[in-house]
């Protein structure tokens, strides 16, 4: 990802990856360690750093993981969710800011890190989190706030691939909302 930056958030700290895998006698070892590599959006307010991706049950023989991995994220098409699979990415909310209302047909379990953060769903309900909280998104159209007029906030999500949602008879699939100029579709509403 050529269009990425090591830092986004000013009063975050920095982060790497520590991938694990076997030596040739079996033995855990680190395979790798992956600097944060933050794709900024909407001007810098908000980024991703793409944590892992996968397919779902991941296949770890040979490196077949780390490669699908590598692979998907060169390619620059990884949407919010991953067909058939499992995203892992971090997320820093600038001090204010607030997503799109959106939807991904995924699993997802958000986990504030840093900051407080506001979920708010399209009944109009707002639910304040604080660190250390988890929220189990389950195909619902939502969004996140940061409340700070100062502070950065961090969160970091795992969406797992979902079969199609249906409430009474409509089909609820992937829907991103605005704000979404260079995040390609998930591909797993098809």
């Amino acid at each position: 990802m050529s269009d990425t930056v090591s830092h986004l958030a000013p009063d975050l700290p920095r982060t790497s990856t520590y991938v694990t895998g076997h030596n040739e006698e079996g033995k855990a070892k680190v395979h790798s360690v992956r600097p944060a590599a933050w794709k900024p959006y909407e001007g810098g307010i908000m980024g991703f750093n793409q944590v892992w991706t996968n397919t779902f049950p991941s296949d770890l023989n040979k490196d077949a993981d780390v490669n699908y991995h590598e692979e998907i994220i060169s390619g620059g098409k990884l949407g919010l969710a991953n067909k058939n699979g499992v995203v892992c990415r971090m997320v820093d909310f600038g001090p204010g800011y607030e997503c799109m209302m959106h939807r991904t047909q995924s699993l997802d379990f958000g986990i504030i890190l840093e900051g407080e953060i506001e979920m708010k769903l399209d009944d109009g309900s707002v639910t304040p989190m604080k660190r250390g909280d988890v929220a189990v998104q389950r195909a619902t159209m939502h969004s996140w706030r940061n409340p700070s007029p100062t502070n950065w906030a961090r969160m970091i999500f795992v969406l797992q691939d979902t079969k199609p949602l249906f409430v009474n008879g409509e089909k609820f699939g992937e829907d991103l909302g605005r704000g979404t100029e260079g995040l390609p579709p998930s591909g797993n509403d098809e």
